[in-house]
């Protein structure tokens, strides 16, 4: 797989900051291109470093390529508005992350207060290196939860987090006029408003 910086958007910066973090966004227009194992698996590779609590990894990636029956299996969770555009996506995740863990020196498992947050990491690891390979992903949460557990075969003790479509970005030609006007990098708060030295502010 051939590595390639995210393209440059005009995202600035209040202070120093890589530019994979900057530049990475989430579309919705894909090309038609197909999306290999050996390349998602360098995604893959990437959410795998992650950090977790106890390093006990609770995250777990379910994925379909555009083309296999399980597409469509993956594909009608979503809710009709993510349907339409992530029906064209060379690939579909579901991020699932486990509930409980066994505890270094310990025999039986335990509940793990983290399992969301860390399985969060693992997607945002994830997201990075889509990014820096060329691709782009975007995350999702609107699907139905118990349809999508239930469709993916997804045991108890489990929670069915994102859903996540792949693909290469293309000009948005398949999104109808309204999604293509938002076809375009959002802005973020400024640090100040979600950083503060000390206690809990008024302000947040």
């Amino acid at each position: 797989m051939t590595h390639q910086n995210a393209p440059r958007t005009d995202r600035v910066t209040d202070h120093p900051a890589e530019r994979i973090f900057v530049d990475r966004w989430s579309p919705r227009g894909f090309t038609d291109e197909a999306l290999s194992d050996a390349v998602l698996y360098t995604f893959f590779e990437a959410a795998r470093w992650a950090p977790s609590s106890f390093n006990s990894q609770p995250w777990r990636f379910l994925y379909a390529l555009r083309g296999q029956p399980e597409f469509d299996v993956f594909l009608a969770p979503l809710i009709e508005f993510n349907r339409g555009w992530a029906q064209h996506a060379a690939a579909l995740l579901y991020v699932i992350s486990k509930k409980d863990f066994t505890p270094p020196g310990k025999t039986e498992p335990a509940y793990s207060r983290t399992h969301s947050f860390d399985a969060g990491a693992a997607w945002a690891n994830f997201a990075n290196q889509v990014a820096l390979g060329g691709w782009a992903a975007h995350g999702m949460s609107g699907f139905d939860v118990e349809a999508a557990t239930k469709a993916l075969g997804v045991p108890d003790g489990f929670v069915v987090e994102i859903a996540i479509a792949v693909g290469r970005k293309g000009d948005g030609a398949k999104l109808p006029p309204a999604l293509l006007d938002r076809e375009r990098p959002s802005d973020r708060l400024p640090v100040g408003e979600f950083v503060a030295n000390g206690l809990f502010p008024k302000r947040f």
